[in-house]
This record gives structure tokens, sequence and C-alpha cells, in this order.
């Protein structure tokens, strides 16, 4: 909450699909609500704002303001601006607002990672972060106040993930729970704010196909840096183009940098989201060894308008789970958080149901991707560990392994489709060490 003209006011989660008209809202909107106070509100998928005049104003955005490479200022028919920036164009806001304290910092990870724990999550795979928060990350593990496993991804190209590229795998953590071993770069823009890359223009939006946040070329030198210095790229990608060309990019650097020359000879590096592929480029994933790293609650949120976006004959491979895993593809499955609720349940529900959280589906929503509750189970489980190269540790309950699971008040492979989001987790173990306790298990008495 401001309180003065120089303070910011900043939110973010909304999503035009959910409202009547279901049209991106502009500085008109927000003017009308508070005109004297800087105003930036995020949109859900985290890759297009909606600002006020007084916030486009401090940053200088005029009508003659050019789009900045892997970005795009929406304008009006006058050519004005709307208050809408994509992807890269929002760093010529958001590089105005005052950063988090180191204080308020520490208490978002802390926040974070209990609510996750609550959940029934052992281990979170961040996906682009920073050495400051991964300082940030230390000090609540050794004052005790973070008890998830962590897997992180540091956000390239840039300082910091050069940081990591020079040090490769010999970056010594703070804390065993804690590996930081990757770089998350981004091919593409979000669907919803038509900033995927696709192979043709949307549906919705003839005159536009998205755009490259990062060039190709970028895409390929990380890639063969990762591979030199056994770093593992997580690259975003969402449209079709944006797939292909992710993929492109990684068969270069496997060929320039071949199994012999590598300090890790199965980089297992990924795609993330995958969430629009074209059917020639399904096997890839599989013939290349990358991970399709996918959300399944996307599906169910991004339905509402991804018909709209793609047109009746590219919806047909989207969110295709099953497509890929028929493919040979292996999938480690995530929420997105905070783009999506980042409950576990919701994930599990969504990669067997593929409907609302109500219960539709429309006509078109592909029901044929939907996986068996066994398939739904291990891309939660298996899969992630697998792609944090820790499946001889964690991934399965088996002697040996890390003591990592979580109990469910409700037994997820029998429930119906609608129990299964009545269910809540009432234990959650990790190390071996009660992490979260609901208090709904009684514990065993001498002789049992």
């Amino acid at each position: 909450a401001a309180t003065d003209a120089s303070e910011w006011i900043v939110g973010r989660g909304w999503i035009e699909s959910k409202w009547q008209p279901a049209v991106f809202p502009t500085r008109a909107d927000l003017d009308a609500a508070v005109a004297d106070r800087p105003v930036t509100l995020e949109r859900a998928d985290g890759h297009a704002i909606v600002v006020n005049s007084r916030a486009l104003a401090i940053a200088g955005i005029t009508r003659a303001t050019p789009d900045p490479a892997g970005g795009k200022i929406l304008r009006d028919s006058s050519g004005e601006p709307t208050g809408m920036l994509i992807d890269d164009a929002m760093n010529l806001v958001l590089d105005r607002v005052p950063p988090m304290t180191p204080e308020e910092l520490g208490r978002a990870v802390a926040a974070g990672a209990a609510r996750s724990v609550r959940l029934g999550w052992t281990q979170l795979q961040v996906a682009g972060t920073t050495w400051r928060e991964v300082e940030q990350i230390c000090r609540q593990y050794a004052t005790g106040a973070l008890k998830l496993r962590l897997y992180v991804a540091i956000g390239g190209p840039g300082a910091d993930a050069d940081r990591l590229l020079a040090v490769g795998r010999g970056w010594k953590s703070c804390d065993p729970r804690l590996t930081v071993r990757a770089i998350k770069l981004y091919m593409d823009g979000a669907l919803g704010s038509r900033g995927a890359a696709l192979l043709a223009p949307y549906s919705d939006a003839p005159d536009s196909t998205g755009l490259f946040i990062n060039p190709p070329q970028e895409i390929l030198r990380m890639a063969i840096a990762g591979l030199t210095s056994g770093i593992q790229i997580e690259t975003h990608a969402i449209g079709d183009r944006g797939n292909r060309v992710a993929l492109d990019q990684y068969e270069r650097a496997f060929a320039a940098v071949p199994p012999e020359k590598r300090p890790v000879a199965d980089p297992r590096f990924r795609i993330e989201h995958a969430q629009v592929v074209d059917a020639a480029d399904l096997p890839r994933f599989a013939k290349l060894g990358v991970i399709a790293s996918m959300q399944t609650s996307h599906a169910i949120s991004d339905m509402l308008f991804a018909p709209a976006r793609l047109g009746p004959g590219r919806i047909a491979g989207a969110y295709a789970w099953r497509s890929l895993l028929n493919a040979g593809a292996r999938i480690a499955g995530g929420s997105d958080a905070p783009v999506e609720q980042g409950d576990p349940l919701v994930e599990f529900y969504a990669a067997v149901a593929r409907r609302t959280l109500e219960g539709f589906a429309g006509p078109d929503w592909g029901l044929d991707q939907r996986l068996t509750r066994a398939e739904a189970l291990a891309i939660l489980t298996t899969g992630p560990a697998y792609a944090a190269f820790e499946e001889k540790d964690r991934g399965t309950i088996a002697v040996g392994k890390l003591a990592d699971f979580s109990v469910f008040s409700a037994d997820l492979m029998e429930v119906s489709e609608a129990e299964i989001l009545r269910a809540r987790a009432i234990l959650t173990v990790i190390g071996g060490e009660i992490a979260y306790d609901a208090g709904a298990i009684t514990p065993p008495t001498a002789g049992d």
C-alpha cells in the first residue's frame, strides 16, 4: 500500500480470460482508480504487465519509444501506448520499481517454502532466480527455517549465469538440500499474452506470430557453454515455433560438443513448458534426450483461451502429454507456481481429468491426451528426480533412498476425480524428518 505519490503500487495475478469482455486492460482502466501514483500489475503468466499513465511517464514511454528486443509495447489505433507491456518491454517500467529488501526477500522465501511443504512437496525446482536469492535461501537453511529441498536454475543470460558457468559443477552448496546446477533461458513468451512464438499467425491476432525473447544464436551459445561446463540448460518454450527453434539450437549444440568432450555425458537439457509442439517435433524430444518439463494445470487454465489463440488445427498439439509419452519422451511434471496454484493435487487431477476444477471440458480440450494415474504419479515423482540427476536418491520409496515422501488424506489412485481435489496433504517427510504434520495421523503405540 503506497503512502505518497513517490511509492509504487505493485500487484500480480490478473488474467483477462476470467473477465467479460475478455480483453487486455489499459492504462485508462488503472488511471480511473489511481492516477497520482505509479501502478504496475503483472499478468498471471508473468509475461505481461499493465501500468497506468503515471508509470509510463516515469519510465519515459511515449508513442515514439521503440519496441525493445524481445518485447512489445502495445499501442492503440492512434499509436499511443495502451499501458500493456509484453515480455522484455516490461523491464522499461520494472527497472524503475524499487527491489525487495533482503528482509522482504527472506520472508518471501520462507513463506513460499512453508506453503509448499504444507501442500506436500518435498522438493521444488526453481526455474530461474538470482545469486541474491540463493544467499537468502542459505540464510534460511542456516536458521533451520527452511526444510524443503531446492534444485535451482539461475536466470540467464547475464552475469549471474556467467558466474555459474565459470564454476561449473564445482559450486559448493551451503546445505545438502540445496543444489544449483542449471541455467534458465527464454526462447519465447507466453500464449495468453500472445508472446509465444508460433509457426503461423495467431488465430485471434492474424498480424502476430509472437516473439523471441532471446535470439536463437544466444540460446545456442548458452547451450554450448552449458555442455562445456557441465551445467544443465532449461529453456522456456511455449509456441510451436519456439519449441522447434529451441530444439534446433540444442541439436546444434550437441553436435558441436559431443559426449566425449563433456564433463557430463548426459546433460539432460530441458524444455520448460513445451506447451504447443508441432507433430513433426514430438519425436525429437526422445531422439535428442531433451526432457519435457511440463505443468499439467496449464491445460485446464489455458484451455479457456488457447483454442481462440491457436484455432482447431494447432490445438491438437497443445499440452500433448500423451503424445510426448507415446513418442518416448521423458516428462518432468511441476506446477509453474506462482503462475498456477502450486498444488500437487491440482497437477495430479489435471493430468488424469484434463477438466477445470469444476469438471468442465470443452469439445476441443483433447481428452485423449489424459494420463493414467500411474503415469500422472510418475511425472510428479520419478520424472523430476531424473530431471535433477537424483533418480538414484529420490523419486521412489525404496530401501537406500532418501526418505522424502508425502501422505495424503485419500488414496489418490482410487478415489473419484472430484475427490482428488478434496484431498489434502497430512504429512510431509523430508530426509526422514517430519517437515509438516497436520495432526491427522495417530502415531503407533508400543508393540505396533
